[in-house]
């Protein structure tokens, strides 16, 4: 394997993982965060992705690497557009089921991602259109990265072992999610095995883009509206009953 493609994996499957970690704590021992901390946190986020995916590009084009290899094509039109609009469909379902699952169960409005959510969605039209902007460059770039370049390099060096390009595009996606914790880990690496096998199924990696930004602009406005909501609802009914309690012992 050439040692710049080394780097870079060490990169994304050590550093990345601990940046995203050491951001989310940082995020987390905010008592709330600001429009400017929001927008400041999309525009960091872009930045780093799209610098990213242009030093990939730029190693691969280097060692000969065609763009379809990368999943930059479209050889069947018609499964690719097919599976594009099923797994845009399924995602979005499994967001709003999720959202509202969560937004009904106001107990565990207190966990990491919950809590999460409440600090890092956008809550007016100004964010909203740079959420848009982010969105649109972690569905390109992560996939990019982890089925498109991190795949097709573990299958490469495997003797062109499929299962393995599979495995490992997963192992680094999930990774990179690490900051959500063990049941992030399982799911995101449960959504990168999809994603891989998807990827080598067409080629392309247009139905995972199309995915990707489905699903993570949908919890990014409804948990933002949902979760907001509910987590007020229940600050309330806390001060409500901390009031109460108060009076009665008064009394």
């Amino acid at each position: 394997m050439h040692w710049d493609f080394i780097v870079i994996l060490l990169f994304f499957g050590g550093l990345v993982p601990w940046l995203g970690r050491r951001r989310v704590h940082q995020l987390m021992s905010l008592p709330r965060t600001t429009k400017m901390d929001r927008l400041t946190l999309y525009a960091s986020t872009m930045a780093f992705q799209w610098a990213a995916v242009t030093v990939i590009l730029w190693r691969a084009t280097a060692h000969g690497i065609r763009p379809d290899q990368l999943g930059f094509s479209m050889r069947q039109p018609a499964l690719t557009a097919s599976l594009s609009i099923v797994l845009s469909g399924l995602f979005f379902a499994n967001q709003v089921f999720s959202v509202s699952r969560l937004a009904s169960r106001p107990s565990e409005l207190k966990g990491l991602l919950p809590q999460l959510a409440l600090k890092v969605f956008p809550q007016d039209n100004v964010e909203r259109l740079a959420f848009v902007a982010l969105v649109s460059t972690v569905a390109l770039c992560e996939e990019v990265i982890y089925r498109g370049f991190i795949q097709f390099v573990f299958q490469d060096v495997t003797g062109g072992r499929v299962l393995l390009g599979i495995l490992f595009s997963a192992v680094f996606f999930a990774l990179a999610h690490f900051y959500q914790g063990t049941r992030g880990l399982v799911s995101t690496f449960a959504v990168g095995l999809l994603f891989a096998v998807v990827r080598t199924w067409t080629g392309s990696l247009i139905p995972l883009i199309s995915a990707h930004f489905v699903t993570d602009l949908t919890v990014g406005f409804l948990a933002a509206v949902r979760l907001r909501g509910k987590s007020q609802e229940s600050t309330l009914v806390a001060t409500t009953d901390n009031d109460s309690s108060s009076t009665g012992q008064s009394l």
